[in-house]
């Protein structure tokens, strides 16, 4: 089941472009959740994915405010920000 969502999540990617010309936030959403089919069933996608993100913190301080993830809470109150 994991290589089709997978196909579905590169599908989304590639269509983004064709639905950005569309009003509103549309080619947002689908590349979001293409990158999120691929992130939940790809190992070697998230294993990329974390080394960007130690090679370029403030990419992954951006991808933590848009996901509002609690770690990125735990992190700002570690370094007392």
């Amino acid at each position: 089941m994991r290589i089709p969502l997978v196909i579905v999540g590169v599908v989304l990617i590639l269509v983004t472009p064709l639905v950005a010309v569309l009003p509103g936030p549309v080619g947002i959403f689908s590349f979001a959740a293409g990158t999120a089919l691929i992130l939940r069933n790809s190992r070697w996608a998230r294993h990329r994915f974390a080394r960007l993100l130690r090679r370029h913190p403030r990419l992954r301080a951006l991808s933590d405010r848009a996901l509002r993830r609690a770690s990125a809470k735990r992190r700002r109150m570690r370094a007392g920000v």
